[in-house]
């Protein structure tokens, strides 16, 4: 994984991989005022892999729609309270991750809840974007998707 010395810009919103995963694109949220980073997830069950905490769950990778459905495992971080924007605490299981934005290609910390009612299946947090990033909060997609222009718009397919 790598990091450049100096910070890329960010807009409010970008195109991010989740390759670990098997997640080629995704709308996220490029959120200042969250500390951690969120996706989506649904039917999220916990299981034991040789002797490790692991949790299997499903995603709807698309906006405004959940016929797609990507299926995931990873390995169980952590479980801890998140407080959301609205006050509510809730207990959500943490993992792990790369994610690919721009060049920039690192590991995050994302916790997992349901987002089906929000705009965007993944909020970047400030703990991820960290010395890596500065935002402008006025500009939308500043960093191109691999394998992608800045026209296109990507989809994920079930897989």
């Amino acid at each position: 994984m790598t990091t450049t010395t100096e910070p890329l810009m960010l807009g409010w919103r970008e195109w991010v991989a989740l390759p670990e995963l098997n997640v080629p694109a995704l709308k996220c949220k490029v959120d200042t005022g969250a500390r951690s980073s969120a996706l989506h997830a649904f039917s999220v069950e916990p299981f034991v892999r040789d002797g490790e905490d692991w949790v299997r769950f499903g995603l709807h990778p698309n906006q405004h729609e959940i016929e797609t459905e990507i299926w995931c495992e990873a390995k169980v971080l952590d479980k801890r309270n998140v407080t959301d924007s609205g006050g509510n605490t809730t207990e959500r299981y943490f993992i792990q991750t790369g994610v690919m934005i721009g060049s920039q290609h690192f590991s995050i910390e994302l916790s997992l809840t349901s987002r089906d009612t929000m705009m965007f299946r993944m909020l970047l947090g400030r703990e991820a974007m960290r010395q890596r990033f500065v935002v402008d909060p006025g500009a939308s997609y500043l960093q191109p998707l691999a394998g992608h222009t800045s026209a296109d718009e990507p989809k994920a397919t079930s897989v």
